[in-house]
């Protein structure tokens, strides 16, 4: 796992920007701008971050240019970190089998 998704998922804009594309599909930088309190540059250069940590895709339509979801990166994320929230799963059940005991 690359530490360009991590650099990228630590901005709360760009998690922004992907849980839109989550939650809505394929949209252009036009929808995309219209919630975040920034120009559309800005918006534009936090795609380009999530594009080249390989969390975003683009292509062409006509006259607009479509960004979509890559979710393969963030399932090594999700796999990477499986093995810790079992540890702390594990810890928080021995606790509450603790406190049940006392």
């Amino acid at each position: 796992m690359a530490l360009p998704v991590f650099e990228a998922l630590a901005d709360p804009t760009r998690r922004a920007l992907l849980d839109r594309l989550r939650d809505d599909g394929p949209c252009s930088l036009t929808v995309l701008a219209d919630d975040q309190p920034m120009t559309r540059q800005a918006v534009s250069k936090h795609l380009d971050v999530l594009r080249d940590a390989g969390l975003v895709t683009a292509w062409r339509q006509g006259r607009e240019r479509l960004h979509a979801l890559r979710a393969d990166p963030l399932r090594a994320v999700d796999d990477w970190l499986a093995p810790y929230a079992a540890a702390w799963d594990e810890r928080l059940a021995r606790l509450q089998q603790h406190l049940e005991e006392t």
